[in-house]
């Protein structure tokens, strides 16, 4: 009886790891099939996080400084993603002729933007990361020594694929303060000026 129990239980687990489990479908070529990659609502920080992680470890093994998120960037670059998706196309510009340092500013960005990187894939976002880091122009963005903020968005569509924006920026630039008398000469002779 015993041996019985054993035999049945070892069937039923055969069988259970030859159900279909759709994740290791295989296509005619011997690899995976690829799978939809899709993001949920409750992603959005873990996405954010793990991007800005991913980019302050290579920005610190690039010897420049990390960079922090940034509300309005990310606001910013959630704006052009869909924008991007309605055109679909990836490009830098929006459908009203808006650029990056436009979309910034209506978004309350006070920074100076660095550069915007873009991407239409299926991609996961490190995936798209390690794509924009294989071309010069788009891992310089990722690595301007003058970033300091960064802005993450995607919009996916239903069918999932991904739109992707990430925008890096300065620190907020102080506003000139106005009324602000000139300096006096030093004993040296010389004035001391703003940069």
């Amino acid at each position: 009886m015993h041996r019985r129990a054993v035999l049945i239980g070892l069937t039923l687990t055969g069988l259970a790891a030859c159900s279909g489990n759709s994740a290791a479908r295989i296509g005619a070529d011997g690899l995976p099939l690829p799978q939809v990659y899709q993001i949920g609502p409750n992603d959005v920080d873990d996405i954010q996080f793990r991007m800005l992680d991913s980019v302050n470890a290579l920005r610190q093994a690039a010897g420049v400084p990390p960079v922090a998120l940034d509300a309005e960037l990310n606001a910013a670059a959630a704006t052009h993603s869909r924008d991007m998706s309605v055109q679909n196309r990836p490009w830098l510009f929006g459908s009203d002729g808006s650029s990056p340092l436009d979309r910034a500013r209506r978004a309350g960005f006070q920074g100076q933007i660095v550069g915007e990187n873009i991407s239409e894939s299926y991609e996961t976002e490190l995936e798209t990361l390690a794509a924009w880091m294989n071309q010069p122009d788009t891992r310089s963005v990722i690595l301007d020594a003058k970033a300091r903020r960064m802005g993450l968005a995607w919009f996916q569509e239903p069918a999932g694929k991904l739109w992707w924006t990430i925008n890096l920026g300065t620190d907020p630039v102080a506003a000139p303060a106005a009324n602000i008398p000139a300096p006096s000469p030093t004993p040296a002779g010389f004035q001391l000026g703003t940069l």
